[in-house]
């Protein structure tokens, strides 16, 4: 379990920022930091390079489609494919493990190779994140892409600009009372997000 070994060691908080809390309704919110990831060029490299990446199907009326971007997830105890992300993980269990009440185990990664790559609305709700509050740490490296989350059953929408090393935390209720998204454009380069989860959530 890696979240005790540097967890509280000091150069944690010189390498990674402070990130921003913007308070959502219905008691969710999300944390923002720009640049938070260390050299995110050779995180990025070496996550397309040695990622097993692979392309989920799934059923969509009466036929098979394949999920339009390319997938891997970290368990737990698997080792991560670059040290930088070790530390990142260290990193977010030393800001929010009291928060959270649980560290950040598992990493999933999704390589969006293109405009044409996307994820359609959801919530991490398979798991416990469908009756409990708990937190989703995103970090993205590469082509910038515009990450929107929008309340369940309608309301006021937010957009967040995921930019090269950005981070995006959603915490509180989000998973629950709102959605995200990813949608399709016109034009983007190849973009890789990784979201750390508590174990048991989805």
């Amino acid at each position: 379990m890696d979240f005790q070994g540097t967890l509280f060691a000091d150069d944690v908080d010189t390498a990674f920022g402070a990130p921003e809390r913007t308070p959502l309704a219905r008691g969710a919110w999300i944390d923002v930091a720009r640049g938070w990831l260390p050299e995110p060029d050779g995180v990025f490299d070496r996550l397309v390079q040695d990622v097993p990446w692979r392309t989920e199907r799934r059923q969509m009326y009466d036929r098979m489609v394949d999920v339009p971007r390319l997938v891997h997830t970290y368990m737990i105890g698997e080792e991560l494919p670059h040290p930088t992300l070790l530390e990142a993980r260290r990193a977010l269990n030393k800001r929010y493990l009291q928060e959270l009440g649980e560290p950040f185990m598992t990493a999933g990664c999704c390589y969006y190779r293109d405009g044409r790559d996307s994820v359609a609305w959801h919530g991490d709700r398979i798991g416990r994140g469908n009756t409990h509050d708990t937190m989703v740490a995103i970090v993205s490296v590469g082509d910038p892409r515009a990450l929107h989350l929008r309340p369940r059953g309608g309301g006021e929408s937010v957009t967040v600009e995921m930019g090269h090393g950005d981070l995006l935390v959603m915490g509180g209720t989000c998973q629950r009372t709102w959605e995200h998204a990813v949608p399709k454009v016109a034009q983007a380069g190849p973009r890789i997000s990784v979201q750390f989860r508590p174990f048991g959530v989805f």
